[in-house]
């Protein structure tokens, strides 16, 4: 399975933060940001993932982030 979310991280050093965060609630998951993209993509790729949580814990971190269809 994998989610892409549209999100406001502008800096690496803030993207990299997130990846660990994440890293921690999603172990076994691949996780990515693409800052060059228009809308900051995060992805995610990996079973048993629950959008809303994600998009719970980055704006937990304040941050914008959407799930993208």
């Amino acid at each position: 399975m994998v989610e892409v979310f549209k999100t406001n991280v502008k800096k690496s050093r803030e993207a990299k933060m997130l990846l660990l965060i994440l890293a921690e609630y999603f172990p076994n998951h691949k996780i990515n940001f693409d800052l060059n993209d228009c809308d900051k993509i995060l992805r995610m790729e990996g079973n048993s993932l629950i959008p809303e949580s994600v998009v719970d814990l980055i704006i937990a971190n304040n941050y914008e982030c959407v799930t993208l269809d």
